[in-house]
């Protein structure tokens, strides 16, 4: 899921946040939109740059005190504590500026730190073996951590790229005393630590994750500015405060409740403020709840159950006649059709379940039926037993005539006669045959015409009688 040029976890693809090549695996990136519009006068270019680190986490603005133009995702090397870092160009030009404003950081400072020059390869170098350093140190510091007892919780670690020095980021719900882990550090590490404090949010954003919408983590993404998020929201968007479901992965309130808070304080500004309660003849009927999709205000009558939505034209007419010192016998509620009811003939029909069991023993009975008719003759006639005399129309031609006497048909007449090699005969050509007794020819039986077979010497031309 993660980009794998980066390893930072955001997903690669133009539907999502980009990637390495388009600068979406940073979720501090500016677009700058400015880049390609000619200005005047050059010189008042900004000569500030915003320089980003580890991987789009953390970014700052660097004073750029040469002519020489740095472009984006151009690796730089800085000025660093007691020594350099590298970091990437992440914005330049008059955009900057803009982004100074916003953050409230004076462009001409004198504390503002400088580009040293453009990161020659044993910078990056010396850039890449800090950088593979973080994931021991990181596991080794929360061991150390765990061992002197210390309540919080060590996040990651930003190893500078000359090696010199080490930035810690943890997260602890009280104040730690953590003194002597930094002796610790120093000594194993051999750097200069600085221990910085983050809030739980922050944390949530450097590990990302899906939130239960199923699409990334905002904080991980897009969002870099968190505002403080209270149940006040939840009461005005009319949800039910249930801790469980309005917490993130953080343990904290969504940061999504606030996005659509002010559509729906736009809406309730229409509704009546004072309309808590309504005196009528069957008692106090409270306000439970404001539906800003219907413009409707759902009251409760005491020991009653039911529901009344009242229109904002009703419960203010309500509220003018008790001030008058007046109580409404009814309080007309409004009748609420639900979509069934409005719909005569549903547009989408669900097939599941319709399917009976008759319908699949019908299918079966015919399948059996096809398997049947298959197992019979061609002309749809079940197959004869073997014992079973052939009923047939050629019976009488099949056992030699009818009037065949039965010493005849049950005669033993020898090996049968191989058919000659005519094309008409379907049981295929005959062969050499013995000679054979002369059998007086039957009225019914015609002359046959018996060729010569090889074994008579005797040559017969004319018609053989039987």
């Amino acid at each position: 899921m993660g980009c794998g040029s980066c390893g930072t976890g955001k997903p690669n693809g133009c539907k999502s946040n980009g990637g390495c090549s388009t600068g979406g695996c940073n979720r501090l990136n500016v677009h700058d939109w400015l880049m390609n519009l000619p200005f005047s006068d050059p010189e008042s270019n900004c000569r500030v740059v915003e320089v980003s680190f580890k991987q789009g986490s953390r970014k700052e603005y660097f004073r750029n005190p040469t002519l020489q133009y740095f472009e984006k995702r151009e690796y730089v090397t800085v000025e660093g504590v007691s020594g350099f870092d590298v970091g990437e160009v992440s914005l330049t030009g008059e955009l900057v500026r803009l982004q100074l404003k916003k953050r409230q950081i004076d462009e001409f400072s004198p504390e503002m730190k400088k580009i040293l020059r453009k990161s020659t390869e044993r910078d990056i170098e010396s850039f890449e073996i800090s950088k593979s350093r973080e994931k021991e140190i990181l596991a080794r510091s929360r061991t150390i951590a765990r061992s002197l007892n210390l309540q919080m919780k060590l996040s990651e670690v930003e190893i500078q790229a000359d090696g010199k020095k080490g930035t810690f980021f943890y997260t602890a719900d009280d104040r730690v005393d953590f003194r002597e882990m930094i002796k610790i550090f120093a000594s194993d590490f051999k750097i200069k630590v600085e221990m910085r404090q983050i809030g739980i949010r922050q944390e949530a954003a450097k590990l990302g994750g899906i939130g239960s919408c199923g699409r990334e983590l905002c904080c991980s993404t897009w969002l870099n500015d968190f505002k403080s998020v209270n149940t006040t929201a939840a009461r005005y968007q009319n949800l039910s405060i249930n801790q469980t479901k309005l917490s993130g992965q953080c343990g904290r309130l969504k940061c999504c409740l606030n996005y659509e808070l002010d559509t729906y304080l736009d809406a309730l500004q229409q509704f009546p403020d004072y309309a808590d309660t309504l005196d009528t003849a069957m008692g106090t009927a409270h306000l439970i709840k404001k539906d800003i999709f219907k413009n409707l205000m759902w009251y409760v009558l005491p020991n009653n159950t039911k529901h009344y939505p009242l229109t904002i034209d009703r419960v203010k007419e309500i509220k003018r006649l008790n001030k008058q010192g007046q109580r409404v016998d009814e309080l007309q509620a409004v009748e609420i059709v639900s979509n069934k009811q409005k719909e005569a003939e549903p547009a989408f029909v669900e097939l599941v379940g319709q399917i009976s069991l008759k319908t699949l023993e019908k299918n079966d009975r015919k399948r059996r039926d096809q398997q049947r008719n298959n197992q019979r003759g061609p002309q749809g006639n079940a197959p004869q037993s073997r014992n079973q005399p052939n009923q047939g129309p050629h019976q009488g031609q099949n056992q030699g005539g009818p009037n065949r006497g039965p010493q005849q048909r049950g005669q033993n007449q020898g090996p049968q006669r191989p058919q000659q090699n005519n094309p008409n005969n379907p049981r295929g050509p005959r062969g050499p045959q013995p000679n054979r007794p002369n059998r007086p020819a039957h009225p019914n039986n015609g002359p046959v015409n018996r060729p010569n077979n090889g074994n008579n010497s005797k040559s017969d031309n004319g018609p053989k009688q039987e």
